[in-house]
């Protein structure tokens, strides 16, 4: 049924437990697997300009961040000796998450979205928006959500 999933990820929970879904899909569907991680360079647009080294040490620890991520995606893909999962990994550093997530599936053909959601609520989601949010929102290609307790 599904030939490229796409798995975004951030380390969180949430993205574990879509890590989790992601790689059974993958294996079951015998589809590819696509884990991309997007680096919001936004919150340190102006200060990197008066700070140049605060935001070299953002991106380097977010860069350490997605590693982390990947490897965890990578130990998924190879455990219980099951059929081998086509794993890509992708890294995107100019891009808000949700557009970025959204133009990786688009870029990479995939025909299946997967991403955990934090669940939040209340002020903190009325501020912030929820990046589940916004990609179920804008993306034409199917989103499966996978919520974290």
């Amino acid at each position: 049924m599904f030939q490229h999933i796409l798995l975004a990820t951030d380390g969180s929970e949430a993205s574990s437990q879509a890590m989790r879904l992601a790689t059974t899909l993958a294996r079951e569907q015998g589809a590819r697997l696509t884990a991309v991680f997007v680096v919001d360079p936004y919150p340190f647009i102006g200060i990197g300009q008066v700070n140049p080294m605060g935001f070299q040490a953002y991106m380097t620890a977010a860069q350490e961040h997605a590693a982390l991520a990947h490897a965890e995606v990578e130990k998924l893909c190879e455990a219980d000796g099951g059929t081998p999962i086509d794993l890509q990994l992708r890294m995107v550093e100019d891009a808000t998450p949700a557009n970025g997530i959204v133009q990786t599936a688009l870029a990479n053909g995939c025909d299946l979205l997967v991403l955990g959601s934090h669940g939040g609520s209340g002020m903190a989601r009325l501020m912030l928006g929820s990046v589940a949010a916004q990609v179920l929102a804008h993306s034409p290609v199917p989103v499966l959500i996978a919520k974290s307790a």
